[in-house]
């Protein structure tokens, strides 16, 4: 890793997709202190711009708009764990030795549309027959995930908001967080309802962004790298049915729980090696249950952690010192590889208000769907 770049995120009515992509993609490329035409290939992630924006083939255009010539180009699409199945492709293609220097670039724009037509375009991460086309939107799919967890386990509802709190707060120390208010618990729990138990406050953002990250063999890495190499030591990815009548179990996510042993073996680590990860919070129940799939608390026992203070700042096990999907936003095509500009960031040195005492292995965690698809990703800093 030895490039990071991304836009601020938010509402950006005044910025157009290859605004985004210019911005991003040209500050990975300053920061990794490399000529343009070291690049020689390119993996775009882009979600829902056919629908949102009209316009597909994004990976030429991503080239167009940097300058990168006649570069061979992907685009990766997987609902909203995009960013990093198109990170893995650009990992694969440097481990392979097909290549020493690749770019890797993530692009959604969404707040343009009605709230409607943003719904709906998310919905095609479901089975639109079976679930969207009868009214099963996200919201209504993990309020019932959260329900029933409350039955397996307890009703974690105060911890729930307490995920949002803490998102909120570390958003507030990120200057390119999308929501950078704190918010109290109340707030969270009394906010305008959604689907029982989810309120506003209980959901991740509608958001516009980009982010990219430069991606180079060991030895390229060494010869242009003027900061602290960080080596990508671990990858995961696993996947589970598309509908949630059809899932196992809807309280633990298969996605997460084999992706994240695919990146923990590669690596040869376990969850207590890991510093901080930067996961999906796409809902505050998914947040509680992430942590526990990821091996970082037991089963049940994430609401626990939550309430002890132990996913703060600095805490045991800090989780999303970005702001997370909750409050930095989630530009979905773009969220993966934001993720792991905050995991760079941080194995760096350089997150300012919000850097960690300890950050030496960071991980991220994204998922597509109801958890049909996810990747995990572990980083070392050396």
């Amino acid at each position: 890793m030895i490039g990071i770049g991304e836009t601020k995120m938010g509402k950006l009515p005044d910025r157009s997709l290859r605004d985004l992509i210019k911005e991003a993609g040209s500050k990975a490329i300053e920061d990794a202190g490399i000529e343009k035409e070291r690049i020689q290939a390119l993996y775009m992630s882009n979600f829902n711009g056919q629908y949102l924006c009209y316009q597909g083939h994004m990976g030429p255009l991503a080239s167009e708009v940097l300058e990168l010539g006649n570069i061979p180009t992907i685009r990766c699409e997987g609902a909203c764990a995009s960013g990093s199945l198109a990170f893995r492709q650009g990992l694969f293609a440097i481990a392979s030795g097909m290549y020493d220097v690749v770019l890797v670039g993530g692009v959604e724009k969404m707040t343009h549309r009605a709230t409607e037509e943003v719904t709906t375009g998310i919905a095609s991460a479901e089975d639109f027959q079976i679930e969207a086309r009868v009214g099963i939107t996200f919201p209504s799919i993990f309020a019932m995930i959260a329900n029933r967890y409350f039955y397996e386990y307890r009703n974690v509802r105060e911890e729930m908001a307490m995920c949002a709190v803490s998102n909120h707060y570390n958003a507030s120390l990120n200057p390119d967080a999308q929501m950078q208010k704190t918010i109290t618990a109340e707030q969270v729990k009394n906010g305008f309802p959604v689907s029982s138990p989810l309120t506003v406050f209980d959901c991740s953002l509608v958001t516009d962004g980009a982010a990219f990250v430069v991606l180079a063999a060991t030895d390229a890495a060494k010869e242009v790298c003027k900061k602290r190499i960080v080596e990508v030591v671990g990858s995961g990815h696993a996947g589970d049915t598309l509908t949630i009548g059809t899932k196992k179990s809807i309280t633990a996510f298969a996605a997460t729980i084999n992706a994240a042993k695919e990146a923990y073996n590669m690596a040869g680590l376990s969850p207590a090696d890991i510093d901080f990860a930067e996961v999906h919070d796409c809902f505050t129940i998914t947040q509680i249950i992430n942590i526990e799939d990821l091996g970082f608390f037991e089963k049940g026992k994430g609401g626990d952690a939550v309430a002890s203070g132990k996913i703060a700042l600095n805490a045991e096990k800090p989780i999303n010192p970005s702001g997370g999907l909750k409050a930095k936003g989630h530009p979905i095509g773009a969220t993966g590889i934001s993720q792991i500009y905050e995991v760079v960031t941080q194995l760096r040195g350089e997150a300012g208000a919000r850097q960690l005492k300890k950050a030496d292995i960071g991980m991220n965690h994204n998922i597509g769907g109801t958890a049909a698809t996810c990747v995990v990703n572990i980083f070392k800093g050396w």
